[in-house]
């Protein structure tokens, strides 16, 4: 217990260190809270503010691990945490199933099963403005006086950064979940050459937005958008698009869903040299039900005067932007993008970004896989897998545009 009393010490350092120091304080907080989840070994953590002069409702805000929260929040006195930001007081749940103050509707929602919860109130000088919640020890066991001491400084230290420096908290507003994963495995290979890349994705994806994926390699990010876009089939779990259940459907309706509902960017441009940038878009329209004008996406990608140019006779930046016009071309729901500027030089991303936040602006939902963090700080989600399943989700109040990006 004292080693663990002189390690909270130096995480509290670093937590007033942090929230002092921070350029950002949201960056500030949601590092902050992962380090008190992984200094008392739990599982996941949230830190939920109070809309005290609207709704009378609490959001979260940052979370760590767990489930995907966008869009969900509890009146005031509803739920666990409701009822720590009602009442400002501390509470410590061993069993968060049978307790009657639990929201269970959150577990039933996401897939995520929660256990035990330490909840802390958040008061700056005047009020309740929210709460922080850890939730389920991975060893099962209950949190002691030290675990709490620490939530409890992180939610003081918290306070004071907020009174401080300020925070936009910008309560998240509801969209429509146009996917949704629930408990999604990919297993491939059998006996001993069986490996499993997903291993129980849950998550949501909401219709309009911009959810950038980051990950190391091998952790299952193109194997998930390789899911959701219908060009491979989960081993278990189900998955849906605009509410209909595509967990194992054959192989013409995947065809049917990714041919009229998905537009999909590849790192690689995949145009037909033998053809021009006009008649590779055109060759993709004749395959769908109502087709965008060649000529009009050309244009809406900044190309319309290079329509009879072939591959050859572009730059790798006009070649791709060609491949996001020929997404354009099915007028999908969904763009997958799967490290399409790995490929480019620095200038060119940008330009290859700035096409895209007009595609997103226009109402598109676009998915993209990368390994460059910065182009992280345009998507209104970040999600960061590790080892085949969701670790954290990233919410960014206010995305940066394509331009103001440096790397």
């Amino acid at each position: 217990m004292e080693n663990a009393r002189i390690n909270y010490t130096q995480v509290v350092w670093e937590i007033t260190r942090l929230l002092q120091e921070a350029e950002s304080l949201e960056d500030a907080l949601r590092t902050s809270l992962g380090e008190v989840v992984k200094a008392v070994g739990a599982e996941a953590g949230t830190i939920w503010f109070y809309n005290s002069t609207g709704d009378k409702r609490i959001y979260p805000s940052f979370w760590i691990g767990g489930a995907d929260l966008t869009g969900m929040s509890l009146a005031a006195g509803e739920g666990i945490a409701g009822t720590v930001v009602a009442e400002g007081k501390t509470t410590v749940v061993r069993d968060c199933q049978s307790d009657e103050r639990w929201a269970g509707r959150f577990d039933e929602a996401t897939g995520f099963v929660t256990r035990s919860m330490m909840c802390v109130p958040l008061v700056n000088k005047y009020e309740v403005i929210g709460c922080i919640q850890i939730i389920n020890k991975k060893d099962g066991t209950l949190y002691d006086d030290a675990d709490v001491a620490l939530c409890e400084n992180l939610a003081m230290l918290t306070a004071i950064a907020i009174d401080e420096k300020g925070l936009n908290l910008g309560f998240t507003e509801e969209k429509k979940a146009i996917i949704s994963l629930r408990g999604v495995t990919k297993t491939f290979g059998s006996g001993e050459n069986k490996v499993q890349i997903l291993k129980g994705v849950n998550l949501d994806i909401r219709e309009g937005e911009f959810l950038v994926i980051l990950g190391e390699s091998g952790c299952g990010k193109s194997t998930m958008l390789n899911i959701i876009g219908g060009m491979d089939q989960l081993t278990t779990g189900t998955f849906t698009f605009d509410g209909q259940d595509y967990s194992n459907a054959d192989d013409k309706t995947l065809t049917m869903y990714r041919r009229n509902a998905v537009g999909f960017i590849f790192q690689a441009y995949n145009l037909m040299p033998t053809l021009t940038a006009k008649e590779n878009l055109e060759f993709i329209g004749e395959l769908c039900a109502d087709p965008m004008d060649a000529e009009t996406a050309l244009e809406k990608v900044g190309l319309g005067q290079r329509k009879n140019n072939y591959p050859s006779q572009m730059s790798g930046g006009q070649q791709q932007r060609v491949s996001i016009a020929r997404a354009l071309m099915k007028k999908p729901r969904v763009i997958l993008a799967d490290e399409p500027t790995a490929a480019l030089d620095y200038e060119t991303s940008i330009e290859v970004l700035t096409v895209l936040e007009e595609v997103i602006k226009a109402g598109t939902t676009l998915l993209m896989v990368t390994h460059n963090e910065e182009i992280a700080k345009m998507a209104n989600r970040v999600i960061r897998m590790k080892g085949g399943v969701v670790a954290e989700v990233i919410v960014n109040r206010h995305p940066a545009s394509a331009k103001e990006l440096v790397w």
